[in-house]
């Protein structure tokens, strides 16, 4: 029996009904849950003796509008995490869709797996997913006065602020743009001799 048979049959047999949405694809297994059934399933898979997921080696955030093409998704936004059992040498991707797409909320993995505090935090700052329980949601690669969230391009491209770093101050700021609006057109100049010489 493959490995991957051995651990989804563990996963049938521990997790009961959640183990529905469990699919392979490319070598891998992939474990979708509801947000509400998320923290239940994360505290089972870790500490129960047959699973043994005592590792999150990641976590991110994904946006899934126009993905996939026809495909539909039950949401937009999603945390998808790497877990891996040390013990059993195992991985599995655990994939939770948030229910609200206009105000993404799923629940903090940071108490079953401590390793989710940096990986949530860039979720949050990059895709605008909140994540409950978390005990030290902010940004943490854009400054705290940034607008929007970068993975979901609904940043303003330009206007009339610019965000510098202010050496009095020490900080960073916003001022008006110092630059006056100008078109970029490069002005050739040539010399007399090109071309062959010819005068």
């Amino acid at each position: 029996m493959r490995r991957l048979d051995q651990l989804a049959a563990a996963l049938r047999e521990q997790l009961g009904a959640h183990a529905d949405t469990l699919v392979e694809d490319l070598g891998e297994l992939t474990l979708t849950l509801p947000a509400s059934a998320l923290l239940e399933v994360a505290a089972l898979l870790r500490d129960d003796e047959a699973l043994a997921f005592s590792e999150l080696l990641d976590l991110c955030g994904v946006d899934y509008a126009g993905y996939g093409g026809s495909r539909t998704w039950p949401a937009r936004y999603a945390s998808v995490s790497h877990l891996l059992s040390i013990r059993h040498n195992w991985r599995l991707r655990l994939r939770v869709f948030a229910p609200d797409d206009s105000l993404p909320v799923l629940p903090s993995l940071c108490g079953v797996w401590p390793s989710a505090n940096w990986f949530e935090r860039e979720a949050f700052d990059l895709f605008g997913i909140l994540f409950e329980g978390h005990p030290d949601l902010r940004r943490i690669l854009t400054d705290y006065g940034f607008i929007g969230h970068p993975f979901r391009k609904d940043f303003p491209v330009s206007g009339f602020m610019e965000m510098i770093y202010d050496e009095e101050q020490g900080r960073v700021i916003y001022q008006p743009v110092t630059i006056a609006p100008r078109e970029n057109t490069p002005r050739i100049v040539r010399e007399e001799s090109y071309g062959g010489g010819r005068g």
